[in-house]
């Protein structure tokens, strides 16, 4: 018999009589009849075509597989200071505030887009012109001890916010709010007139009444579940580690499988907590932290971190120098605060304050970003130069002074701030600046707690350096309506302006997104002219994050904690499937 036609008869008895399973006695039978160097031959063949099919299956498997995220891993977060109150309606700590973002779920949260969906909610209307909001929640919402998550649960919740002896920080944004249940899976919100940011206010999360009941208001702050909490959002408390003291060191939180919209794909988190920053960078260091958040500017600097740089987030935070007229008649003036505005160094403070992670404003939002570096380089020169063609001399001392009807007007007064050193870093490099300008100026430190009780309460401060939090839907009327002017008024520079105001109240009322940034952007642009303050910066969130955790989306988040708003969707552990088996989104 030939050799092509032995190695035919084998693949024959290989595939086409596949049926009879006698693939061994039939190779053997055909190796019989061949010659010893007909077997090395057929061998050799026989091989190659076996590595050959080996690779190509390999190849073709490849081309149809895709990556996909799986459940698994874990990843530790290192904070600075203890957990007291892991709870939505007292936390204020931004230690609270992560943790509690990750327990907690509301009716809605903010999205990627600035806006907001449904979190525990499945859906909602807005009704009589803004006034009411019907919730509906989602049947498969449930807490950490699988009771159902139900309007009793809502309402519960927003009685606790409003009772007077809990002294929740909550309980301002629902004044005037009333809460009515529909049925066990719907409820209503009533407001006494329309108010645009409330959305905002309904990522509040939503306490288990049934857990809750039974302790009374004296007794809320006091409570065990106030550090061991159950709720419904992404991750529940698994195991707490404490010291001697009974101060929790470590809290382990695991993936909450029924969480909705979809359970978390990374499996645990560690958090562990820091008396300091210098604590938590040594942990660090020492490869027992992965992620820190939240740290100064001047140890991610000193961080020896290239080759895992931290993420910069932006954060909706203005600082800048409030001007009061009321105590420092001198503002009154516009070529005073058209000059200091000209004269601030806005890019060498964030340069040498901030280490480059921040951006320079020229307006009140964090959105009105400085572009041009000619106009935040601070022009000392031109500044002086517009003052003395406005009627402006230098007295013997070298500041500016000038006559008016009422007698001489100095140009000077001082720039209250609290105790953070960049904050005092800034003032000094300020105030530098300022005297090249004609002016005496001091600085008035004080501690941080003092500084919002003695101080900023009673608006008693020539200048206030000082920094605000702007949330997410940009609500401007606090910080610039006339009526906000009074404690616990937002409105530090006293300002008032009837168009401002006017438009303030339009878009509170305004329910169409493009007609509220229309006239946003004419308060915006009101308050540049006035210039009742000189707008510095806006700083970055510091988060530096392992990267072993994929599809982390940190592009814009309101607050700390935020970064965790898309937890479900970050992934650590991956495997790989066929193509047509990949979920679908």
């Amino acid at each position: 018999m030939k050799l092509k036609n032995k190695i035919a008869s084998f693949f024959n008895a290989l595939f086409v009589n596949f049926h009879h399973l006698n693939f061994i006695k039939k190779i053997e039978q055909v190796a019989k009849m061949m010659k010893y160097s007909e077997k090395i031959f057929f061998f050799f063949v026989s091989l190659v075509f076996v590595i050959s099919s080996i690779i190509l299956v390999f190849r073709l498997n490849n081309k149809f597989l895709v990556e996909v995220p799986t459940f698994g891993g874990n990843f530790t977060e290192g904070v600075i200071g203890s957990p007291r109150f892991i709870n939505p309606i007292l936390a204020i700590s931004e230690t609270d505030k992560d943790i509690t973002s990750l327990v907690y779920s509301g009716l809605l949260k903010a999205s990627k887009d600035g806006g907001f969906e449904p979190d525990l909610a499945s859906s909602y209307k807005i009704k009589n012109n803004g006034t009411v909001y019907d919730f509906i929640i989602k049947d498969k919402a449930f807490f950490h001890d699988g009771k159902e998550v139900t309007a009793d649960d809502v309402i519960f919740t927003i009685k606790k916010v409003l009772d007077p002896v809990i002294k929740s920080p909550k309980e301002i944004n629902w004044q005037g709010v009333s809460v009515e249940k529909v049925n066990n899976k719907e409820v209503k919100f009533i407001l006494k007139k329309p108010y645009s940011p409330f959305l905002a206010i309904l990522t509040l999360g939503i306490l288990p009444k049934h857990i809750w009941k039974k302790v009374s208001s004296e007794e809320f702050p006091f409570s065990q579940f106030n550090i061991n909490p159950i709720g419904s959002g992404p991750y529940k408390v698994e195991k707490i580690s404490r010291n001697s003291g009974g101060i929790p060191t470590t809290i382990n939180l695991s993936s909450w499988k029924r969480y909705t919209p979809s359970r978390p794909k990374i499996k645990s988190i560690t958090f562990k907590f820091f008396q300091n920053e210098n604590k938590l960078v040594k942990a660090y260091n020492e490869k027992s932290v992965e992620n820190m958040a939240g740290l100064s500017p001047f140890m991610a600097d000193k961080l020896n971190i290239n080759k895992n740089p931290p993420n910069k987030i932006f954060l909706p935070r203005v600082f800048g120098v409030f001007l009061n007229q009321n105590i420092a008649p001198i503002f009154l003036n516009k070529e005073i605060r058209k000059a200091l505005n000209q004269a601030a160094p806005k890019k060498r403070i964030v340069d040498e304050v901030l280490f480059g992670y921040g951006g320079v404003l020229n307006g009140p939002t964090p959105n009105n970003i400085e572009k041009d570096v000619q106009n935040s380089i601070g022009n000392t020169e031109v500044a002086k130069a517009s003052l003395l063609k406005a009627g402006w001399k230098e007295n013997k001392d070298g500041i500016l002074e000038k006559k008016t009807k009422k007698g001489k007007i100095l140009f000077s007064f001082s720039i209250t701030t609290s105790d953070a050193p960049e904050l005092k870093q800034t003032a000094q490099i300020l105030k530098k600046a300022w005297e090249k300008i004609g002016a005496s100026v001091s600085i008035k430190v004080f501690e941080a707690g003092d500084l919002s009780q003695n101080i900023i309460k009673s608006r008693k401060y020539d200048t206030l350096l000082f920094g605000e939090v702007i949330d997410g839907d940009s609500d401007l009327y606090p910080f610039w309506h006339s009526s906000e002017r009074n404690d616990p008024g937002l409105n530090i520079s006293l300002y008032a302006n009837i168009t401002v105001d006017k438009m303030l109240e339009k878009i509170r009322k305004e329910t169409n997104n493009q007609k509220k940034e229309k006239e946003k952007k004419i308060v915006i642009s009101e308050i540049q002219k006035d210039i009742p303050a000189i707008f510095l910066f806006s700083p970055y969130l510091i988060y530096v994050r392992t990267p072993k955790i994929k599809n982390v989306s940190l592009k814009k988040i309101s607050f700390l904690n935020e970064r965790f708003l898309y937890i479900n969707k970050w992934f650590i552990e991956t495997d790989k499937v066929w193509k047509f088996f990949q979920p679908k989104h």
